[in-house]
C-alpha cells in the first residue's frame, strides 16, 4: 500500500490534506443583479402586464418592447411610472400638450419615477430604477394621445 501512495504526485498529497482540515469554507456569492421585467406593447394599445409586485428597495429592470407595425407618429409607446397616488389619466391628459417632450409633460415631471422613452415599431427601451421604501401602489401608462385611456396602463404594487 506505501507503494501506492509513492506512486502519486505530491502536489496531490498536498492538496488532499490541506482539504482535510476542519477550517470553515469561504462562501462566494455572486452579486445578485436587478430583477427583470419584460414588457411589450403592440398596435392593440395594451401592456402584455397590468400588474408587477415588488418588494421595497428591490432593483427592477423594465424592458419595453414595441411589437407593433404602425408608424411610431401614429402608435408610439412608452412606459411612465408615477408616483403612489399619483393620477395616470391626468397625468395622460397633460401629455397631449406635451407632444415636443415625447408626450412627457415637463411641468409633470416630478411625478415621473421612472420611463422608457417613446418607442417606434420594432424598437426596444430599458430603464433600471429602485423601487421605493414606501409600501403602496404606483401607477404606470404609456402617455401616447388616447393610450391609457384605452386601458395602456397598470401598478406596481410594492409590499
Amino acid at each position: 500500500m506505501h507503494a501506492k501512495l509513492l506512486s502519486i504526485p505530491l502536489f496531490v498529497v498536498l492538496i488532499l490534506t490541506g482539504c482535510s482540515k476542519s477550517e470553515p469554507a469561504a462562501v462566494v456569492t455572486a452579486p445578485s443583479g436587478p430583477r427583470t421585467i419584460e414588457l411589450t406593447a403592440g398596435d392593440n394599445m395594451r401592456y402584455n402586464l397590468t400588474q408587477i409586485e415588488a418588494a421595497p428597495g428591490e432593483v427592477l429592470h423594465v424592458t419595453l418592447a414595441n411589437t407593433g407595425a404602425l408608424p411610431k407618429e401614429a402608435m408610439g409607446h412608452d412606459w411612465i411610472l408615477l408616483q403612489a397616488g399619483s393620477d395616470p389619466e391626468a397625468y395622460s391628459r397633460a401629455a397631449v400638450m406635451a407632444k415636443d417632450a415625447n408626450y412627457q409633460p415637463p411641468e409633470l415631471a416630478y411625478e415621473v419615477l421612472a420611463s422608457i422613452p417613446l418607442l417606434g415599431p420594432s424598437q426596444t427601451g430599458e430603464v433600471t430604477f429602485t423601487v421605493p421604501a414606501k409600501p403602496g401602489e404606483y401607477p404606470f401608462l404609456c402617455s401616447f394621445p388616447a393610450h391609457c385611456q384605452s386601458g395602456m396602463k397598470g401598478v406596481l404594487v410594492v409590499h
